[in-house]
């Protein structure tokens, strides 16, 4: 392999963790995954307010929040004449604890995407890992439309994601690297917590261990890194959704790349079979202090982000 990036296709699907469109093209991941953050990064920039503008132009009188999904549908309609497989659209964070709102926003989404000739099976909604966001999955999925459970840090809500027959699961590498960081402060060890000894590592090889023990169908896709150790560590997930800089740093390496994760080494480490409902899942996650922070904070950025992007749109129309 020429560098780390192309040893890392061979092990694991790549996935490019951005909205800007050149470097999908630089570095050729199979799927995109966007969220509000990175959506309203992409259309803040001049090269991308065109499609603002064609959405607005477009649909002049439609609702604001049918502009924003149909400017989510936008960037994804190019990311997808970029990729050869599926990019991932997010159902706004305010409706995360509603589970009917997030049924209808997701459904009108892949209708949006539909009525541009794009097929569902290339595209994911993205919803987050509450108890209602896991629901209104379940009921997508059994409808033929598939779904990205995101803002995931525990095994607990990874396993509801898989009863609910989730197509994918995004557990955050570095969020929870965040926390544990920042809950040692001054006795955080950096090498001692580095590369499968990372915790948000630990937490993601654990769900994949779980999940190929018991032939789960649902797939593991790594998220949220901060370091190409931790993307090395994880290397042979069944995709790990990158961000352009730890891209180009993957690329730029010439060092040997192994795969961590196997099924045959899951299967070996045969964790214990763990029974899941609704009490289980909000007593575990409530006792998961990790979790609960990080969720409650992912959801409050993502809002907060999803009004910033409502207001770039108001300012535009008027």
């Amino acid at each position: 392999m020429s560098n780390q990036l192309d040893a890392l296709r061979a092990l694991t699907t790549v996935v490019a963790d951005t909205g800007d469109f050149e470097t999908m093209r630089a570095y050729r991941p199979t799927d995109a995954t966007t969220n509000p953050s990175l959506i309203l990064k992409a259309v803040s920039q001049a090269a991308y307010r065109p499609l603002l503008d064609r959405v607005l132009r477009d649909h002049p009188g439609a609702p604001l929040a049918e502009q924003a999904d149909r400017l989510l549908v936008a960037f994804g309609r190019e990311i997808l004449s970029i990729v050869p497989g599926r990019v991932s659209t997010e159902v706004d964070a305010r409706l995360s604890f509603d589970t009917q709102a997030s049924i209808e926003r997701a459904r009108q989404i892949i209708a949006l995407y539909e009525a541009e000739g794009i097929a569902r099976e290339r595209v994911l909604i993205k919803l987050a890992s509450t108890w209602e966001g896991i629901q209104a999955a379940r009921t997508l999925q059994a409808e033929g439309i598939q779904c990205n459970l995101t803002l995931l840090f525990s095994l607990t809500q990874a396993i509801a994601c898989a009863q609910a027959k989730a197509t994918l699961i995004s557990p955050f590498v570095g969020r929870i690297y965040d926390w544990y960081k920042k809950a040692a402060g001054a006795e955080w060890d950096e090498a001692a917590n580095a590369g499968g000894r990372d915790p948000g590592v630990q937490s993601v090889a654990r769900i994949y261990r779980y999940f190929k023990t018991y032939d789960i169908p649902t797939q593991v896709m790594g998220a949220s890194f901060r370091n190409i150790g931790q993307i090395r560590a994880l290397a042979g997930c069944d995709l790990l959704t990158i961000s352009p800089a730890l891209l180009g740093e993957l690329a730029a390496s010439n060092e040997p790349l192994e795969a961590r994760l196997t099924v045959a080494a899951a299967k070996a480490d045969a964790p214990e079979w763990i029974a899941s409902n609704e009490v289980v899942f909000r007593t575990n996650l409530n006792e998961d202090a990790m979790a609960t922070e990080k969720l409650a904070e992912g959801i409050r950025i993502f809002t907060a982000d999803a009004i910033k992007l409502d207001t770039l749109l108001e300012t535009a129309r008027a």
